[in-house]
């Protein structure tokens, strides 16, 4: 069940009143107010204390974790029954892709600084997971930091920057879209799922538009995509050495043991890994509640505000550290270690009020939800998400209230 809440109050006619903006269903939207000091004095102070043996031992933990399953897949074989071998590889691919999804949360923790506070040891480690991961630690930090830095700005944000009216071309005809929507609905989230992450690191698919850089001159493995500065140069080079040594060990896993176990073994639990990160991303940053804004409207405390803590139980709490659960606080400040975030999450919410989202619906009908609602956005100075398929206010409405 969703709790989410919203503002009810009917927009004013007072000359003197805010602007009231309407979200794709409908419901009343006012830009937060409260400044990120407002928020950073909340948080405990103990929040943002790092320690490098307590989050190593997370990272032991996990690889622990993905050696017991490895060595419990060498014994698939034994198993005499055909159907019963397909199932426990399908266990397996699972099972260690979620355990390979908590290690890149534990890269991603490095590429903040909030892993300890030690620059070095979290480069080693985030190089050293995120390549296992085919992952250029450096590249991903370098624009995921700006990412956090300008969250729900239309022209500045570095990933899942929405498509305004215009690009959406809603010259078709909406009946149309709407009747073959589900079937449109079902071959987007697999191509974003499967191609979402690999697309966007090649690509930068769903990340900011450079009209005059195509191809894979966008791409993160190349040092001067326009994503980069001069200085970034040798972090990109140390990023696709990883990749390089990565593939190479990959390679030789190949000519060795075939492609059938390579598959197996590693790149089904890889495409597991790919799954949930687009999957968790897009869902932290994408709900038919959600606002985007014009640089006229843009400030740091409202852009971490407009994202949401989603809830994926014990698989998110356990095996995630959280990054689910408690992703408005990262926005807010990215080096608060996972295991102090759920704390600091409930301090800001006390700050944030009414502006605090969080959405408990499962995650698999939350992805549904969302791609089926949320397609472009819409609006003057605040923008906030509407689709093609008659789903809440119809395009070209719900704009700005006096």
């Amino acid at each position: 069940m969703s709790t989410i809440t919203y503002t009810q109050r009917r927009p004013s006619v007072s000359l003197t009143s805010k602007p009231v903006y309407k979200d794709a269903y409908g419901r009343d939207f006012v830009p937060p107010e409260f400044t990120i000091k407002d928020i950073l004095d909340a948080i405990p102070k103990h929040c943002f204390d790092r320690s490098l043996s307590h989050s190593l031992a997370y990272v032991a933990r996990d690889l622990l974790y993905a050696s017991c399953l490895f060595g419990l897949a060498t014994q698939i074989r034994c198993i005499p029954y055909l159907p019963a071998r397909v199932v426990a590889w399908v266990l397996y691919g699972f099972c260690q892709g979620l355990v390979g999804t908590g290690l890149w949360v534990l890269a991603h923790e490095c590429g903040h600084g909030a892993f300890s506070p030690f620059k070095l040891a979290n480069d080693v480690v985030g190089w050293f997971l995120h390549s296992v991961l085919f992952v250029p630690y450096h590249s991903w930090r370098i624009t995921h930091s700006k990412h956090h830095k300008a969250t729900g700005h239309l022209t500045r944000d570095m990933v899942f920057v929405p498509r305004d009216v215009n690009r959406y071309k809603l010259s078709r005809n909406l009946a149309e879209l709407t009747e073959e929507a589900p079937l449109a609905t079902l071959y987007f989230l697999f191509i974003q799922q499967l191609f979402g992450f690999p697309a966007y690191l090649v690509y930068n698919v769903t990340g900011q538009k450079y009209p005059s850089v195509s191809g894979f001159r966008r791409s993160h493995f190349v040092p001067s995509a326009p994503m980069f500065d001069a200085k970034d140069f040798w972090d990109i080079v140390i990023s696709d050495v990883g990749i390089f040594v990565a593939g190479t060990l990959a390679y030789l896993g190949i000519q060795n043991w075939g492609w059938a176990n390579f598959a197996l073994y590693y790149f089904i639990p890889y495409l597991w890994v790919n799954n949930w990160l687009v999957c968790i991303t897009y869902l932290q940053h994408t709900d038919p509640s959600l606002p985007h804004y014009d640089a006229s409207e843009w400030n740091f405390a409202r852009g971490a505000a407009a994202t949401i803590d989603r809830d994926f139980g014990f698989i998110g709490r356990h095996f995630w550290h959280e990054i689910v659960e408690t992703h408005v606080a990262h926005h807010y400040s990215s080096r608060i270690p996972f295991y102090h975030a759920e704390e600091a999450t409930q301090a800001i919410r006390k700050v944030m009020g009414k502006h605090y989202r969080q959405d408990r619906t499962n995650l698999i009908l939350a992805l549904w939800k969302t791609a089926r609602t949320c397609h472009f956005v819409e609006g003057e100075g605040v923008k906030m998400y509407r689709n093609a398929n008659g789903i809440g206010i119809p395009p070209k409405e719900g704009r700005r209230a006096q």
